[in-house]
């Protein structure tokens, strides 16, 4: 198994995307490492020594996918027995040609805080956590979008992605087994019809989700979560509410699809 490690001066967050991208193109097991503040040339020093002994422990070079701003740290890294990608100067020279400005390297900056902006994640997120589960219906006219599906079907994890990353005020809301005998929009739905989105999944995968939350219970069975999946999806279509199947997405695939099927826009973070 190959080492992949994640390294920057700042968060390492930008390292870890793009190295995880690249990564799940190959059939390949690794075993994952993040050094986020690697600030001094110490530290630096400290990391070096670190990748070296992987490689004289695994007699594989590790894999390093860095993204530091100050060069002396990034030749410290660079000078390792791993094999380095430097997402950010990859791409500095060409752009620099392009826009014919000099870039001006600054620490964290990818990441840094900028308060507008900010408070539109921070408020969504506020939003997210106090409009869950159906729990208050009052406040849905401040919602950007509302999920709604079954039980365990993706509702709140999503919307917390769809604030914390794009500051979006994301409510969601639960049809649970005891709406499935006449279901129906209620009336704050019902109002905000436009803003609704479904979730769907197999009945087989809700099943099995539901089995760790009540093992042997009629809710995980899988009879139930069939007749609650075809009622749910009736209604999606009797209301023309746009909807998408979560069985085989990421939280992150769930949510970029939400943005590019209703068209909503990310605050600028």
């Amino acid at each position: 198994m190959r080492t992949a490690y994640y390294i920057s001066d700042g968060t390492a967050i930008t390292a870890e995307v793009f190295g995880h991208a690249l990564l799940t193109l190959f059939p390949a097991e690794f075993e994952h490492v993040t050094i986020p503040f690697v600030e001094t040339l110490d530290m630096a020093e400290q990391v070096k020594q670190r990748i070296n002994d992987r490689y004289k422990t695994t007699g594989s070079k590790p894999l390093i996918f860095q993204t530091f701003v100050d060069d002396k740290l990034r030749n410290i890294i660079n000078s390792s027995d791993g094999v380095c990608y430097d997402f950010i100067n990859s791409f500095v020279e060409p752009i620099q040609r392009e826009l014919g400005i000099a870039p001006v390297p600054k620490t964290h900056r990818t990441h840094s805080i900028h308060e507008k902006t900010y408070d539109f994640r921070i408020d969504a997120v506020n939003y997210a956590l106090a409009n869950d589960d159906g729990a208050n219906v009052k406040d849905y006219d401040k919602a950007d979008v509302i999920l709604v599906g079954v039980s365990r079907s993706g509702k709140t994890p999503t919307s917390l992605y769809l604030a914390l990353q794009f500051g979006i005020k994301a409510a969601n809301y639960p049809f649970v087994e005891e709406d499935m005998d006449q279901l129906r929009l209620p009336p704050a739905l019902q109002r905000n019809k436009s803003k609704l989105f479904g979730l769907t999944i197999t009945p087989e995968r809700l099943s099995q989700i539901r089995e760790q939350r009540k093992a042997n219970s009629r809710y995980a069975s899988l009879r139930q979560c069939q007749i609650e999946l075809n009622e749910v999806e009736n209604l999606y279509r009797q209301q023309q509410i746009p909807f998408l199947n979560s069985t085989h997405l990421s939280i992150e695939e769930i949510s970029a699809k939400i943005l590019a099927i209703t068209g909503l826009k990310r605050r600028k973070i």
